[in-house]
């Protein structure tokens, strides 16, 4: 049976006082509550409900968002409160109806007493919300966006809690003098690494323009928001910087929409290297793409690494990589890597990401995100790795609800991924590079050709998971890398294969297809070995996309008996 009720009213003086008057949970119970008008939205909680609506209505900062909201129920505790607060903040960011007005203050609260009851009642005030006009989508649809995912209003689990709290304070004593230097923070996907950039970002900001007026939240980060912490702040100048141009096309339309962020934050490397202005900090996410010199992808772009190079080096010196732009355009730099998700020979060596979490670690400025926030598997992640690894699991793991299926025929697999499509969403089918892009250039043509099954690569670079033909093409590493998937239908072409005499794992040169994949840089010779390890970390980030399931077909015979023992 239900428990809770919205008490709904406008936010005036004469409301506000038969509100308060017409019940004791008003004035002394944990409440939350949503203030909005046409285009704006504030979400708060508070043991005092008709207290700090009155505080709202007096400080005048709010009083413009005149349609009030209370959720009361006589079952709620603090922490439920503060649980459904960043609940409705993210699902108000993600459907992106609403400018959400929230400073970074809180990241919602952890486990707590039948926290999953509650969870359940959330859903029913989340409809009952939809139902008064306050959101216009299901929380599927919600959910599966991007504006979802990339949000700054997220939860943070405490590894990465506690790696915001210790970039900011450092990042605060050295711009009070203190030691300064590179920060870093590692983990493999599904970590949260996009997450920890795009929040710290925003709470960055939020202190820097913070009004002085008293934080509703109680987290760790309230403490932040000091007088002091504002002074240093105020004027920071920060840019998120992001290779990958689909993954920053995507961030860019959240920050467009996020009060204190806007479009022009968001960065690439060339815009960095091209600006006439110093960043006071530089956060790179997916910093392992970053380039060294290297053949670019377009002539225009050979021109414009050899002009940025001059311009701040005064010589166009083929040692300088894309990471000494960035230290030499910006005082402070974070930069979140994970090594092995390097997948062309132009992104930055190993040795020099290395070299570079040595450094932040003997400094302490190097950060490690473990939890799993992707994957509904824990060990997943790292039993894949395994697998494509030089020593192979010794036994399977046991996989609980996450859904991994291997088909022996493509056409099967396609029906399912397009079947979890309908059901849940976001279910798409991506490819290592095994095939050429015939139909970029001709559309009647297909590329991918397996038995009489035909399928076109991605019709589009930037935001192809979200596009409308996605779920009847097949994207590839450049489009997928860095995203999330409800279920990801992956094809290992004949650019993998299993040698079975040797009991290796080999790479076939003639089956694949990225010509930037396989391009020396200068001075360089790739070794079969290096290539190798580049297809390997490309189908290794394709089999970790998929949230609640992978589905796998491969086209080399010996390698789907392979991985059969481990995934079948």
């Amino acid at each position: 049976m239900t428990s809770f009720r919205i008490e709904r009213f406008g936010l005036a003086r004469s409301e506000l006082a038969r509100f308060s008057q017409s019940d004791p949970l008003h004035r002394d119970w944990p409440v939350v509550y949503t203030l909005n008008d046409t285009s704006e939205v504030y979400v708060g909680e508070s043991l005092d409900g008709a207290g700090r609506l009155r505080q709202h209505l007096d400080g005048g900062k709010k009083s413009h968002l005149g349609e009030a909201r209370v959720i009361v129920d006589p079952t709620f505790n603090k922490s439920a409160c503060l649980d459904l607060e960043a609940y409705l903040i993210g699902l108000f960011s993600g459907e992106g109806r609403y400018q959400v007005l929230n400073v970074q203050a809180s990241s919602g609260t952890g486990n707590y007493y039948q926290r999953e009851t509650y969870r359940e009642r959330f859903q029913e005030i989340f409809a009952k919300l939809r139902s008064e006009g306050l959101f216009t989508t299901s929380i599927d649809e919600i959910e599966n966006s991007d504006l979802y995912k990339l949000s700054p209003f997220k939860s943070l689990t405490d590894d990465q809690g506690d790696a915001v709290v210790s970039i900011t304070e450092g990042l605060l004593s050295a711009l009070n003098g203190g030691p300064s230097g590179s920060m870093v923070i590692e983990g493999g996907p599904g970590t949260g690494k996009t997450v920890v950039a795009i929040f710290l970002t925003k709470l960055l900001r939020d202190i820097g323009a913070w009004d002085g007026e008293p934080l509703e939240s109680e987290s760790y980060l309230t403490g932040l928001f000091t007088i002091a912490n504002r002074a240093v702040l105020s004027d920071l100048r920060i840019g998120l910087v992001v290779p990958q141009q689909s993954l920053r096309k995507s961030i860019q339309a959240v920050f467009s929409r996020t009060p204190g962020l806007d479009a022009g934050m968001v960065l690439s490397p060339f815009d960095v290297g091209k600006s006439e202005l110093t960043w006071d900090l530089l956060i790179v996410d997916e910093a392992h793409r970053l380039n060294q010199r290297a053949n670019q992808t377009s002539a225009q772009k050979n021109r414009e690494f050899h002009e940025i190079n001059v311009k701040l080096f005064g010589t166009d010196d083929r040692s300088n990589t894309q990471l000494d732009w960035i230290t030499e355009m910006s005082h402070q730099q974070l930069f979140l890597i994970d090594r092995r998700q390097r997948v062309r020979p132009a992104d930055l060596g190993v040795s020099t990401l290395k070299a570079l979490a040595d450094d932040a670690e003997a400094r302490s400025r190097r950060h490690v995100l473990t939890s799993q926030l992707r994957v509904q598997s824990g060990d997943y992640v790292e039993y894949v790795r395994q697998i494509l690894g030089p020593q192979p699991p010794s036994q399977r793991i046991d996989f609980g609800d996450y859904d991994v299926r291997l088909f022996d025929d493509v056409g099967e697999m396609l029906t399912n991924v397009r079947a979890r499509n309908a059901e849940a969403g976001l279910a798409r089918v991506v490819a290592g590079y095994a095939w050429p892009w015939e139909s970029k250039k001709d559309r009647t043509r297909t590329d991918l050709a397996i038995g009489d099954v035909e399928l076109r690569w991605n019709s589009r670079v930037v935001d192809w998971v979200d596009s409308p033909k996605s779920v009847d093409e097949v994207g590839s590493i450049h489009t997928i890398q860095g995203y999330d998937l409800n279920y990801a239908g992956v094809i290992i072409g004949r650019d993998l294969r299993y040698d079975e005499a040797a009991g290796e794992l080999r790479f076939d040169r003639e089956h694949y297809f990225d010509k930037k994949g396989m391009q020396n840089n200068p001075g360089q010779k790739l070794t079969q070995q290096e290539l190798l390890d580049f297809v390997l970390n490309i189908y290794a980030v394709l089999l970790t996309r998929g949230i609640r399931g992978t589905y796998l077909y491969v086209v080399d015979d010996p390698l789907r008996s392979y991985l059969r023992e481990y995934l079948g």
